[in-house]
């Protein structure tokens, strides 16, 4: 581990604020629950950090074309589902991951590394209210 890629105070509680939560949070949310350890701490830091953990592999960037990018501490392959009425993420765990891959290589002449796919609609949370 090089001086940029080590594992820093900072660093070390953004990933355990992430790993703690499944509500796939904003840079800004991470901000308010690091801030209450590290008081001092900026939300340029959280950034910065932020995109050195998403470079190491310990976290996910979800940034699929929205005005703001969130975050997952879980690096398992796995599907994201987008509610068009809350804006909330929900962790979808479908057993299609590797098959699909596979499909595409059998299909194709590519290999792949990997892929991101969100599925979007309304929550059972937002249906209900309706």
């Amino acid at each position: 581990m090089n001086k940029s890629t080590r594992m820093t105070k900072q660093r070390r509680t953004i990933l355990r604020v992430l790993k703690g939560t499944t509500v796939h949070p904003t840079a800004d949310w991470i901000y308010e629950q690091v801030k209450k350890e590290i008081s001092n701490i900026s939300l340029g830091t959280i950034y910065r950090n932020l995109n050195v953990l998403s470079e190491m592999g310990l976290i996910q960037t979800l940034d699929y074309g929205s005005t703001y990018s969130r975050y997952d501490g879980n690096t398992n392959n796995h599907y994201h589902f987008r509610c068009i009425e809350c804006d909330r993420i929900f962790d979808l765990q479908i057993d299609i991951f590797d098959k699909l891959n596979q499909n595409i290589e059998k299909e194709t002449a590519f290999k792949v590394l990997e892929h991101r796919l969100e599925f979007k609609g309304v929550c059972s949370n937002c249906q209900n209210k309706n």
